[in-house]
């Protein structure tokens, strides 16, 4: 059986990456970030899944 989908709404997905709500605003209207988001009729929905891969992309190792 396939992973039932975890739809976020803005203010959750905020809160995963430690950001304001309108701060995903303006990544998503100013084009600033690769996030993918979803919209159910007028409401903004992001996937647990993609907000945890745009995190392991940008996560930075050093030695």
């Amino acid at each position: 059986m396939d992973k039932p989908i975890t739809l976020l709404t803005e203010r959750q997905a905020a809160e995963v990456l430690s950001v304001a709500p309108q701060t995903l605003a303006v990544w998503r209207c100013a084009h600033r970030h690769d996030l993918p988001y979803i919209k159910v009729g007028a409401s903004v929905r992001y996937r647990l899944s993609d907000l945890e891969q745009w995190l392991e992309e940008r996560t930075v190792c050093t030695k």
